[in-house]
């Protein structure tokens, strides 16, 4: 455990376990309490007084999580069934944080969404069992105090906040029929009209659902294994709004291609978008979905907030060279470029002004470490682990909303002590033929820059639909008048004179003879006149009339 910044030493509160089998680690959500598995025991320690309050012999768990108000630690291990085929023991513990009694245990075969879901005051705690929703109340697990049964409740997500309470559930599509997404109010679960909300979808094969903080929309990202146009490897991707009002729409992506990352401002009241074929366009939409800032392109498929909702990253980590662009999102001004290379983990840190890049195994296995950041670029510390060593797991200690006051945004570069390493500039392949030619700058895509540095959109907000649709529209009918005048006054139409031939001779008339227009007309439009002297002079024979 390291002290925060500005110090980065090693904190007292937590002496140093080492060994291979340290395999997982967590913290409960106020950052009070902390648990670890060191691969025979699970060990809670209280971080304000050092002192360690339970210790479990539980070797294989792999799992960790504390329920919103510290009263339970839930653990998961992997589930294993006896050789002849009897069912295997309960692998999912809940253990009374207090007393270190374990109040229930339960089979959960998936790791996949192992853990139950709390309300944020734990009067209502919910777990996906067989297809259907099964309620808790005040942490009493041995009684079911309700269930949400559907066809087959694929997924589920509990709001946040305080009550009312409500859940969003996934029930895939079967034999023609669509997927849909339903809200519903706890514990209102009963009638044709119960739900808050309904959306159905015939492309999706799985769904993420995303409450926002207040719990008054969900936006729904459903994806499709394969995309049958073949456009993508990724498969197919659309966003759905749904707001428990009843009110549903599709956001309207402006460029095609997956749809790498959507996240929720902690304000409720808008989110962003990260899409479509590289470069990934970046779209900040509003409740009613319309487009209210438009970050243009560039190498990016991840999205993070500050806590308090006024910074934000666009990031591209994985296969992607790990350039992030930190924004001001209040006044839409870029307040620093940071490369972060490699990087597998990215975190802001409660205080809303430090960021946590890592670069973590199994994803990446060499070059492993972590590096803190100010956001406005500045690297101010940096733990690169030894060249045999591997680093799985690094994360901020949690803290409780409200905990840090928002501060100003500064846009000069805090000083550090960490020199800065510039990325070393790739430079591009030259076949030995090209090596001692001038270099030719051609780029593969023309990346499309923020709405509010385009030199001729100016301050414009993106247009909408409609404005798009009336814009065309005005166009077209613009071209059609154009054609009709041309139609009606051929002659008229101006045709390119040979230098050499004086204004005069070429200037346009009519003889009032239909036939003779004609045959002026062709005459006007040889491209190539190669008898200039003949051509001429019976061109003005018949304009006289001869």
């Amino acid at each position: 455990m390291v002290n925060g910044p500005p110090h980065f030493t090693e904190s007292t509160l937590f002496p140093r376990e080492s060994g291979k089998n340290c395999k997982v680690y967590t913290f409960s959500k106020d950052g009070t309490l902390f648990a670890w598995g060191n691969g025979e025991k699970i060990n809670i320690i209280n971080v304000t007084n050092k002192g360690l309050l339970h210790s479990f012999d539980l070797p294989k768990a792999i799992c960790l999580e504390f329920s919103p108000k510290n009263t339970v630690l839930a653990t998961w291990q992997p589930y294993t069934t006896s050789k002849d085929g009897t069912a295997g023991v309960p692998n999912l513990q809940l253990y009374d944080v207090k007393t270190g009694t374990c109040l229930k245990s339960f089979i959960q075969k998936k790791m996949q969404n192992w853990c139950p879901s709390w309300s944020e005051d734990e009067t209502v705690c919910a777990r996906n069992v067989n297809n259907e929703v099964h309620f808790f109340e005040n942490d009493n697990f041995n009684t079911i105090a309700n269930k949400l049964h559907l066809q087959k409740i694929n997924d589920f997500v509990l709001s946040p906040g305080p009550q009312p309470y409500k859940v969003a559930v996934y029930v895939p599509g079967s034999k023609g029929a669509p997927s849909f997404v339903r809200l519903y109010q706890y514990p209102k679960f009963d009638g044709p009209h119960a739900a808050l909300a309904n959306k159905s979808f015939f492309k999706a094969d799985k769904v993420t659902m995303l409450w926002n903080k207040k719990a008054t929309a969900v936006l729904v990202i459903a994806s499709t294994e394969v995309d049958k146009t073949g456009a993508s490897y990724y498969g197919e991707q659309t966003l759905h709004y749904i707001a428990a009002n009843g009110e549903s729409a599709v956001v309207q992506l402006p460029k095609n291609g997956p749809i790498y990352d959507v996240v929720w401002n902690s304000s409720s009241t808008e989110f962003c978008a990260v899409y479509g074929f590289m470069p990934a366009k970046a779209t900040i939409f509003n409740l009613k979905c319309d487009p209210v800032f438009d970050f243009g392109t560039g190498p990016r498929n991840a999205a993070f907030y500050s806590p308090h909702g006024h910074i934000l990253v666009l990031a591209g980590f994985g296969n992607l060279r790990g350039q992030m662009e930190v924004w001001d999102v209040k006044n839409y001004k870029l307040i620093s470029k940071p490369v972060a290379s490699d990087s597998t983990y990215f975190a802001w840190c409660p205080d809303g002004e430090h960021i946590l890049t890592a670069t973590c195994a199994p994803r990446l296995r060499v070059n492993n470490g972590y590096k803190i950041w100010h956001y406005t670029g500045s690297v101010l510390h940096k733990h690169d682990m030894p060249s045999n060593a591997e680093l799985w797991q690094v994360s901020w200690q949690p803290f409780l909303d409200g905990i840090f006051p928002a501060k100003a945004i500064t846009y000069q570069a805090v000083p550090s002590d960490v020199p800065s390493e510039e990325p070393k500039a790739a430079t591009a392949y030259r076949p030995p033929a090209l090596r001692n030619k001038p270099i030719t700058n051609s780029k593969l895509h023309e990346e499309e820059p923020p709405q509010n540095m385009k030199p001729q959109a100016g301050n414009d907000k993106p247009l909408s639909k409609t404005a798009l649709k009336n814009q065309r529209k005005h166009e077209a009918k613009k071209a059609a008048k154009q054609e009709a005048r041309n139609e009606k006054s051929p002659d008229w139409a101006p045709t390119p004179a040979p230098q050499s031939t004086p204004r005069s001779t070429l200037s346009q008339s009519t003889s009032g003879d239909p036939e003779v227009d004609k045959k002026i007309k062709n005459l006007k439009k040889l491209e190539k006149i190669q008898k200039e002297k003949a051509l001429l002079q019976e061109l003005e024979d018949l304009e006289l009339g001869i």
